[in-house]
């Protein structure tokens, strides 16, 4: 049994690895500034044994009585809409909460875990990206207060391993998706199932042609902690290697619905990367790990948990 404190716990992945730790006998201490997670996402842990939540702005200095055995960094932002709204609240969580966080675990002799992103990739001129790529990202741009918030934290969580000797791990997730996503959250599969759902035009960026992996939950989780008990201390990719289109994935939840929805076109966002496909030949090496759930069973279960979450009408 280990302590793990979780920072943006009440989030869609937060919430998900918070009952999976405990489910394998974990005990965990779950933050959150809610200021995109919700209580509603972990409502059924409270009174289980072993877990606590915390209300906590990561930004500020944080701390944890007792003993800490791992930290896991997932509190994020991490959706299209979140970048023009709170884009400094971004960049103080990915450099701000990254630091203070490290501190935690340094003071407790904890191993760290960072929560980064395909994002890092920016706009690759490399296809699939490898671990190894260093990125296309412009840092100036709306997408830049994610980007680099994520790069920075890399990079400073590389410099604890360096200079104080912390034992880090980092994942870098691809396109997640599964209940528990807000509904409003800007993302591709969220936005085009509830669309749907509501019998409402599917919204397509630019000619719909950009290409993007998306990763089941269950799966992401699976990855998330074969990562946090491997020795591998460098970014791993955790993601699912096959590749859609943006139209594709359109018409895939238009299809598993039932819905009568059409797809129209809108102008494509400032920097919205043309591709991304992870290579995970790290993580099959490393963890023997890779998605087994596959888009269309992801996209009809996730679309049955939206579907009990809408007001009829």
């Amino acid at each position: 049994m280990a302590r793990v404190v979780v920072t943006g716990g009440a989030g869609f992945l937060g919430s998900h690895l918070c009952r999976a730790l405990l489910a394998r006998g974990d005990q965990v201490v779950c933050l959150d500034n809610l200021i995109t997670g919700s209580l509603a996402n972990i409502e059924d842990l409270f009174g289980r044994p072993g877990f606590t939540y915390v209300e906590h702005d990561v930004s500020t200095y944080v701390w944890v009585p007792g003993p800490v055995d791992r930290v896991m960094h997932f509190a994020s932002p991490a959706s299209p809409a979140d970048f023009a709204r709170i884009p400094i609240q971004i960049l103080k969580v990915g450099s701000l909460g990254t630091h203070n966080t490290l501190g935690l675990a340094k003071a407790k002799g904890a191993r760290f875990f960072l929560a980064s992103t395909s994002e890092v990739y920016g706009d690759p001129q490399v296809h699939p990206q490898p671990e190894s790529y260093w990125g296309h990202v412009n840092p100036i741009g709306p997408r830049g207060v994610y980007d680099e918030a994520k790069r920075f934290a890399e990079a400073m969580t590389m410099a604890y391993h360096r200079y104080h000797g912390l034992d880090v791990r980092i994942v870098r997730i691809f396109n997640s998706f599964g209940p528990q996503m807000r509904p409003d959250d800007g993302r591709a599969v969220s936005n085009f199932i509830v669309a749907a759902l509501r019998g409402e035009p599917l919204s397509v960026y630019g000619d719909g042609s950009q290409t993007r992996s998306f990763t089941y939950v269950e799966d992401e989780i699976r990855g998330f902690l074969a990562l946090l008990d491997s020795d591998v201390v460098t970014p791993m990719n955790i993601g699912n290697p096959d590749e859609y289109t943006i139209r594709q994935l359109a018409e895939l939840v238009i299809e598993v619905t039932g819905s009568s929805s059409e797809i129209r076109y809108a102008p494509l966002p400032v920097d919205d990367p043309a591709q991304r496909r992870p290579d995970i030949s790290l993580a099959r090496r490393e963890l023997g790990w890779e998605p087994t759930i596959d888009v269309r069973d992801g996209i009809a279960r996730t679309a049955e948990w939206f579907r009990s979450q809408l007001t009829p009408g």
